[in-house]
């Protein structure tokens, strides 16, 4: 259960890092210290997940499907980007994708 807690923090670090990204692309460059720190805290954290057992297929899958669905939900709310029905489809597609690959490991 730990592993799990860690790479919940680290999808947390890696999207605040791409929310960053966002910000100091649009000219506030003090934020690509954000950007910086969010990423390797995020790498970090996925580190430690995965020696405390987490497979890596398992954990990259969870980690890119809460990354697009996070950072799109939040992009939608901080920055008015669109989110569409279609693109609420292609995360829930994602989402059945990994649980998936996680049953299919627990097999």
């Amino acid at each position: 259960m730990v592993a799990y807690g860690l790479l919940a923090a680290a999808i947390v670090s890696e999207v605040a890092g791409t929310l960053a990204l966002r910000v100091a692309a649009h000219g506030r460059t003090s934020f690509y210290a954000i950007v910086v720190a969010g990423y390797v805290l995020a790498f970090g954290l996925l580190s430690v997940s995965l020696r405390h057992g987490m497979p890596l297929g398992v954990a990259y899958g969870i980690w890119s499907a809460a990354g697009v669905a996070l950072t799109a939900v939040a992009s939608r709310a901080l920055f008015d980007e669109p989110l569409t029905r279609r693109m609420v489809m292609g995360i829930a597609l994602i989402a059945a994708g990994v649980l998936l690959v996680e049953f299919g490991a627990a097999a």
